[in-house]
């Protein structure tokens, strides 16, 4: 892991749940992290949870702003000089059948979990390009399989899927890794969610943290382009 040490990585929707658990993970490494959310004072309490000010930069933005991403990525490399890692992890899900799904809702979906995406891209690739790092999503295995009340969850994760796959294929060539991410069920505070003991039976934050790391060590020759992870065993309530 001491190749790890001092690089610096940008985390979305990193004030809680699987953003607050891989930023733990890659601080544990020596890693610099900065981490967003919509909220300043939440994004701070956070950062003051996990590290220093020399080791943690909170920072305020919405995914579904370009300027606001734009302004987030010149804040970190302003601190640290440099962003070799950005994680797309912001991400909400609002489920209900698709007669009864609002537009609001709808377009809350898409902008966060695909555009946000896009955008966050979009206002760091050129830093990527210079430190030869690595751009992950965090997509969902909803990116891959359907279910009722589903629709606007599942387009905007199929969608981040074809997103980010792509996008793979645009960046190698500049010696970028792109890598998306589809969990299962985790326990963290999605859908209003609170975890408790109950959830000890699914992925843990530190988990997908691990995972992240494990992406980060791999060779340089390879590429693991998308991963889907499960529970080892379901839930047998």
């Amino acid at each position: 892991m001491e190749t790890l040490k001092n690089k610096v990585v940008y985390i979305t929707g990193g004030t809680k749940g699987i953003g607050f658990g891989v930023a733990r993970s890659l601080l544990d490494v020596g890693m610099r992290v900065a981490i967003s959310g919509r909220s300043l004072q939440t994004a701070e309490k956070a950062a003051e949870t996990l590290g220093t000010e020399d080791q943690v930069l909170a920072i305020e933005s919405d995914v579904a702003n370009l300027e606001n991403e734009k302004d987030a990525v010149s804040k970190v490399i302003k601190k640290w000089g440099q962003l070799d890692v950005v994680l797309a992890n912001a991400g909400v899900g609002i489920f209900a059948p698709i007669d009864e799904i609002s537009e609001a809702d709808w377009g809350n979906m898409i902008d966060t979990n695909l555009t946000g995406a896009f955008y966050t891209l979009k206002a760091s690739v050129e830093a990527l390009k210079k430190s030869k790092g690595y751009y992950i999503t965090l997509a969902s295995l909803a990116g891959t399989n359907f279910f009722p009340k589903g629709a606007g969850y599942n387009a905007s994760k199929y969608g981040l899927v074809g997103f980010t796959q792509a996008a793979m294929l645009d960046l190698r060539p500049h010696g970028i890794k792109v890598s998306t991410i589809m969990p299962g069920s985790v326990a963290t505070y999605f859908n209003d969610h609170v975890p408790n003991a109950k959830d000890a039976w699914k992925i843990q934050p530190e988990d997908i943290g691990k995972l992240v790391l494990d992406l980060l060590t791999m060779h340089p020759r390879t590429l693991p382009s998308k991963i889907e992870v499960r529970p080892s065993r379901p839930d047998l309530k």
